[in-house]
């Protein structure tokens, strides 16, 4: 479900499609939760998890309702309402696997917020390259303006000061969330090369997160 709401916003050339999209998953969370899944391989998926780890409708809900006002395709005001993103997608996933591992604890909950909103952010950070090549930037607007950046800047791949300072409080936004959490090296790598986001080697996924939060949980480091 996941990577099917994660795709629709690049999947579309006008936003009808993509409501009517989420409003299929939105109907297929209702009826998966009212046990009467839909006949589609992953609603049936979801549900049978569901019903296996009895997990939370709202983490659902939250994360269908952001990804659909994220279809407005703007960049965002300020850093707050990234993070207010990150919260309602990433952390929310994450809140879904701690349910999923049995783990409820307000410690957890609170690594997972932090967690959730710094990969938010280096998200953002990672896929604005891609986005430039779309003629799109998604970084907050303030941060830019403070800088005396404008959009035409990325999208033309300038690396000056300005530019990179940024970038340098964005990522710093998101090692905030991170001082005692394993996603950092993202921020360890972007500052190995000045902080130019377009550095190939920094377009690297990390798909170990879910692994980093067994871990921490099983050891029970919070």
């Amino acid at each position: 479900m996941w990577n099917w709401l994660r795709q629709i916003k690049d999947s579309i050339t006008q936003k009808t499609t993509g409501l009517m999209r989420m409003q299929f998953w939105r109907k297929a969370v209702e009826d998966i939760y009212c046990n009467n899944p839909p006949h589609q391989p992953v609603a049936v998926a979801l549900w049978r998890a569901v019903k296996r780890h009895n997990l939370s409708k709202m983490w659902f809900t939250k994360i269908i309702d952001e990804r659909e006002k994220n279809l407005d395709d703007r960049a965002y005001r300020n850093i707050q309402e990234l993070e207010a993103y990150a919260e309602n997608t990433q952390s929310a996933l994450l809140y879904l696997t701690l349910e999923m591992l049995g783990v409820k604890d307000i410690h957890a909950d609170h690594a997972a917020s932090h967690i959730g909103k710094a990969q938010g952010i280096i998200t953002c950070l990672r896929a604005t390259p891609y986005h430039c090549t779309r003629r799109k930037v998604f970084l907050p607007m303030d941060i830019c303006m403070l800088h005396g950046v404008s959009q035409e800047d990325f999208i033309r791949c300038k690396q000056e000061k300005n530019v990179r300072d940024v970038i340098y409080d964005i990522a710093s936004q998101a090692h905030i969330h991170l001082e005692h959490v394993a996603l950092d090296d993202y921020l360890y790598n972007i500052r190995k090369v000045d902080f130019n986001i377009f550095h190939p080697s920094l377009q690297k996924r990390n798909t170990l997160l879910p692994l980093y939060l067994y871990i921490r949980t099983w050891k029970k480091t919070y």
